[in-house]
Protein backbone atom coordinates (compact mmCIF):
# COMPACT_ATOMS: atom_id res chain seq x y z
CA UNK A 1 0.00 0.00 0.00
CA UNK A 2 1.08 3.28 -1.04
CA UNK A 3 -0.46 6.25 0.85
CA UNK A 4 0.26 10.10 -0.19
CA UNK A 5 2.26 12.40 2.37
CA UNK A 6 0.48 15.41 3.65
CA UNK A 7 1.08 19.02 3.92
CA UNK A 8 -0.52 19.54 7.39
CA UNK A 9 2.37 18.04 10.02
CA UNK A 10 3.21 18.23 13.84
CA UNK A 11 6.19 20.83 14.04
CA UNK A 12 8.81 18.59 16.01
CA UNK A 13 10.57 15.18 14.89
CA UNK A 14 7.97 12.06 15.05
CA UNK A 15 7.17 8.44 13.01
CA UNK A 16 5.94 9.59 9.99
CA UNK A 17 2.76 7.78 10.89
CA UNK A 18 2.33 10.28 13.24
CA UNK A 19 3.81 13.16 11.22
CA UNK A 20 0.80 14.17 8.61
CA UNK A 21 -1.86 15.19 10.88
CA UNK A 22 -4.60 15.87 7.54
CA UNK A 23 -7.58 14.47 7.88
CA UNK A 24 -7.23 13.03 4.62
CA UNK A 25 -3.75 11.00 5.35
CA UNK A 26 -5.18 9.64 8.85
CA UNK A 27 -7.85 7.93 6.98
CA UNK A 28 -6.12 6.98 4.08
CA UNK A 29 -4.17 5.07 6.29
CA UNK A 30 -6.60 3.99 8.97
CA UNK A 31 -8.16 1.97 5.41
CA UNK A 32 -4.93 0.97 4.43
CA UNK A 33 -4.48 -0.89 7.92
CA UNK A 34 -7.56 -1.99 7.45
CA UNK A 35 -6.40 -4.42 4.36
CA UNK A 36 -4.21 -5.50 6.29
CA UNK A 37 -1.27 -5.44 3.81
CA UNK A 38 2.04 -7.13 3.50
CA UNK A 39 3.46 -3.07 3.75
CA UNK A 40 2.23 0.20 3.57
CA UNK A 41 4.74 2.89 2.90
CA UNK A 42 4.17 6.97 2.88
CA UNK A 43 4.79 8.63 -0.59
CA UNK A 44 6.98 11.50 0.74
CA UNK A 45 7.71 14.57 -1.97
CA UNK A 46 11.08 14.86 0.09
CA UNK A 47 11.93 11.43 1.29
CA UNK A 48 10.31 9.13 -1.68
CA UNK A 49 9.37 5.96 -0.02
CA UNK A 50 9.24 6.06 3.65
CA UNK A 51 8.11 3.47 6.31
CA UNK A 52 5.47 4.48 8.60
CA UNK A 53 7.92 4.06 11.56
CA UNK A 54 10.89 6.04 10.68
CA UNK A 55 11.26 9.45 12.24
CA UNK A 56 11.98 12.27 10.29
CA UNK A 57 11.63 16.47 10.83
CA UNK A 58 8.56 18.57 9.20
CA UNK A 59 9.48 19.51 5.84
CA UNK A 60 7.47 21.95 3.41
CA UNK A 61 7.97 19.73 0.12
CA UNK A 62 5.28 19.09 -1.79
CA UNK A 63 5.16 17.65 -5.95
CA UNK A 64 2.51 20.03 -6.68
CA UNK A 65 5.43 22.75 -6.77
CA UNK A 66 7.25 20.47 -8.38
CA UNK A 67 7.62 20.54 -12.58
CA UNK A 68 6.84 17.49 -14.70
CA UNK A 69 10.91 16.89 -15.22
CA UNK A 70 11.29 16.98 -11.06
CA UNK A 71 8.45 14.78 -10.37
CA UNK A 72 9.80 12.20 -13.18
CA UNK A 73 13.09 12.39 -11.60
CA UNK A 74 11.40 12.12 -7.73
CA UNK A 75 9.27 8.70 -9.41
CA UNK A 76 12.10 7.43 -10.62
CA UNK A 77 13.48 7.23 -7.00
CA UNK A 78 10.45 6.10 -5.34
CA UNK A 79 10.18 2.92 -7.98
CA UNK A 80 14.08 2.59 -7.17
CA UNK A 81 13.42 2.02 -3.57
CA UNK A 82 10.22 -0.14 -4.30
CA UNK A 83 12.38 -2.42 -6.28
CA UNK A 84 14.54 -2.87 -2.86
CA UNK A 85 11.42 -3.94 -0.69
CA UNK A 86 8.81 -5.44 -3.14
CA UNK A 87 8.67 -7.22 -6.75
CA UNK A 88 7.10 -4.36 -8.82
CA UNK A 89 6.48 -6.52 -11.09
CA UNK A 90 4.54 -9.24 -9.13
CA UNK A 91 3.11 -7.36 -6.09
CA UNK A 92 -0.24 -5.35 -5.95
CA UNK A 93 0.31 -2.19 -5.38
CA UNK A 94 -3.00 -0.01 -3.99
CA UNK A 95 -2.34 3.72 -4.21
CA UNK A 96 -4.31 6.27 -2.30
CA UNK A 97 -2.27 9.27 -3.55
CA UNK A 98 -3.90 11.62 -6.36
CA UNK A 99 -2.48 12.13 -9.80
CA UNK A 100 0.89 14.36 -9.52
CA UNK A 101 2.34 11.27 -6.73
CA UNK A 102 1.07 8.40 -8.77
CA UNK A 103 1.49 9.19 -12.51
CA UNK A 104 4.84 8.95 -13.16
CA UNK A 105 4.59 5.65 -10.68
CA UNK A 106 1.90 3.71 -12.29
CA UNK A 107 3.89 3.13 -15.29
CA UNK A 108 6.67 1.06 -12.98
CA UNK A 109 4.62 -1.15 -11.38
CA UNK A 110 2.69 -4.18 -13.75
CA UNK A 111 -0.22 -4.11 -11.23
CA UNK A 112 -1.97 -1.12 -9.50
CA UNK A 113 -5.45 -0.06 -7.76
CA UNK A 114 -6.74 3.45 -7.24
CA UNK A 115 -9.35 2.80 -5.71
CA UNK A 116 -10.21 6.81 -5.09
CA UNK A 117 -9.30 7.76 -8.55
CA UNK A 118 -10.82 11.10 -9.90
CA UNK A 119 -12.39 11.57 -6.47
CA UNK A 120 -12.03 15.07 -5.21
CA UNK A 121 -10.34 15.63 -1.50
CA UNK A 122 -14.57 15.47 -0.01
CA UNK A 123 -15.81 13.00 -2.01
CA UNK A 124 -12.03 10.90 -0.70
CA UNK A 125 -13.28 11.65 2.83
CA UNK A 126 -16.15 10.51 2.34
CA UNK A 127 -15.46 6.82 0.32
CA UNK A 128 -12.89 6.78 2.99
CA UNK A 129 -15.34 6.71 5.69
CA UNK A 130 -17.55 3.98 4.17
CA UNK A 131 -14.92 1.95 4.05
CA UNK A 132 -13.14 1.93 7.38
Amino acid sequence: MLVACAAHKLARRAPARKLYVSDLFQKSLAYAESLHPDAIYILSAKHGLLPLEQEIEPYNVTLNDMGREARRQWAQGVLAQLGRVADTQHDRFVILAGVKYRSDLTPGLAHVEVPMKGLPIGKQLQWLGEHT
